[in-house]
């Protein structure tokens, strides 16, 4: 039978990470994981029986429950020039799910979105699926993929509808500084772009709490939920908080995608708030520091490899460049049975990377950091 995808899909692929996992062989160490392997908050779990056994659970407002609404505007409030409320607040299906209704329903054909290199790989599918043209200011490998003004002064153009910054990174785990959100509201004042945030990871972090651009720039939209920061991925649960008319649009793209997000998920994520899980998020943090520090000493003992940790998230950035193209380097280690991903599907400065995960167990980093060692020593081409 013969078939043609519509040509808003011409350009877009299965994502790497997808890619490498479909491909890999039983017994594999995923170090490639994009998601934490904690359990969910107690709290939050109890919660969760307690609406499925209690109460019936239909469709919710297309933005989802009030009081889910006003703690979300309020946790966002502490940090911005805006006065949130639940207007403020669409709940969506996922951090993505929010990020395809932001770009959906504030820009189009014809538009231009700003993306950092290297960023979240959905990032320029989504802009190509919307029609827009998607262009990027680099975070350059050179500068351990810190901020560069000077670069992003040059990327803003007339043109330019909506600037994606995200902080602390996927794949880097970098944080822009006080100092960098500051320069970018500056740079942006006056000129009608929206900025979009994205901060799913913002709770993952070992230091200081990353700042939020809301806190300069009045024209933000915030990405965000409780998939990093309290282990829900599956739960599917997130939120776009913003000014109340673009809001009210990104609403609207929302409800003809998806209708509500589940009402369970929400329920459960009112108890996200209270000091019990806040606690569990605090502990993760801390267990995410030491498995950072089990990766890094693994790859300085086996590998004896340039890498760049950053200040959040939990991703280690491996230089592999001398053995030849991320792509190839990551599917000639899966014959290892260990699975990473490559730093080229996040964009160009990222070629000649791995992005590693440590949001597994110690014991995995090691063995699978070993596992690299060998495949990387007994077969050096890689391919």
């Amino acid at each position: 039978m013969s078939f043609t995808p519509a040509d808003r899909l011409k350009n877009v692929r299965k994502s790497a990470t997808r890619r490498l996992y479909d491909s890999a062989p039983p017994g594999s160490i995923n170090l490639g994981l994009g998601e934490p392997d904690f359990q969910t908050p107690a709290v939050v779990r109890r919660e969760a029986c307690r609406v499925i056994n209690e109460e019936l659970n239909g469709y919710t407002m297309n933005a989802g429950l009030l009081r889910l609404r006003e703690h979300i505007a309020a946790y966002h409030a502490a940090d911005s020039m805006a006065e949130y409320t639940a207007d403020s607040v669409c709940v969506t299906n996922g951090v993505e799910e929010g990020l395809f209704a932001v770009v959906m329903a504030l820009a189009g054909p014809g538009d231009e979105v700003l993306l950092p290199d290297p960023c979240f790989l959905a990032y320029p599918s989504i802009a190509e699926i919307a029609g827009t043209h998607a262009t990027s200011y680099p975070l350059p490998a050179a500068n351990r993929f810190g901020f560069d003004a000077n670069a992003f002064d040059r990327a803003v153009t007339q043109k330019t509808k909506l600037v994606f910054v995200s902080s602390p990174s996927n794949p880097t785990g970098r944080v822009l500084s006080r100092k960098d959100l500051r320069h970018i509201a500056q740079r942006l004042d006056g000129s009608g772009i929206w900025v979009i945030a994205d901060e799913i990871y913002r709770e993952l972090y070992f230091d200081e709490r990353p700042a939020s651009i809301a806190e300069y720039y009045p024209n933000t939209i915030i990405l965000s939920g409780l998939s990093k920061m309290m282990s829900m991925t599956g739960w599917r649960l997130g939120w776009v908080v913003g000014a109340v008319e673009p809001i009210r649009q990104i609403t609207l793209m929302h409800q003809y995608a998806s209708s509500c997000a589940s009402a369970i998920s929400q329920k459960a994520a009112v108890a996200a708030f209270t000091d019990e899980a806040q606690q569990a998020t605090a502990e993760m943090r801390e267990e995410l520091g030491r498995r950072r520090d089990v990766m890094t000493a693994a790859i300085e003992r086996e590998l004896s490899l340039p890498y760049i940790s950053g200040e959040g998230a939990f991703y280690v950035m491996l230089d592999v460049s001398r053995f030849g193209l991320s792509e190839k380097v990551a599917m000639g280690l899966l014959k290892f049975r260990v699975i990473t991903t490559p730093g080229g599907a996040f964009g160009a400065q990222a070629e000649g990377y791995l992005r590693l995960s440590f949001s597994i167990k110690a014991e995995q980093i090691e063995e699978g950091i070993r596992r690299m060692a060998t495949g990387l020593s007994e077969s050096p081409n890689v391919v």
